[in-house]
């Protein structure tokens, strides 16, 4: 059945994007410091739909990057309402984050080479379809 399962995400054409968080916040964060709804909020650049994932996933994220020493966090007092858990982007995460595009682009690549064949494949099946 199409929709979200626990531990992944799935885009507006359903399809499964494991771990494409990461590098997502990642590169939120590299544009500076940021709260957790308002990088849930701006997961929306990537071509998620409203809602790709529940807070707590993003949460769970962010805490895992911090532990990894890729973000720190600190408490900021805010203009009205409760003090906010800030996010921002270490040394060691920009790093992080040129490892995810390297690998992305290199993921680009092969998925690229991958649908070249599969037309030039569908274009030769239909065509010796059609002489039979």
């Amino acid at each position: 059945m199409p929709g979200r399962r626990r531990g992944r995400v799935q885009n507006r054409c359903g399809r499964r994007i494991n771990r494409f968080l990461e590098p997502c916040l990642l590169l939120l964060l590299h544009g500076g410091e940021s709260y957790g709804y308002e990088l849930l909020e701006n997961l929306g650049k990537f071509g998620f739909t409203e809602n790709p994932a529940d807070s707590s996933t993003i949460y769970r994220i962010l805490r895992s990057l911090e532990n990894r020493g890729f973000a720190t966090s600190r408490w900021a007092e805010g203009d009205s309402g409760p003090a906010r858990r800030v996010y921002t982007l270490s040394t060691a995460g920009d790093g992080y984050l040129l490892m995810w595009m390297r690998d992305l682009e290199e993921t680009d690549r092969i998925l690229h080479r991958f649908f070249s064949e599969y037309r030039n494949h569908m274009e030769l099946h239909h065509s010796n379809d059609k002489k039979t």
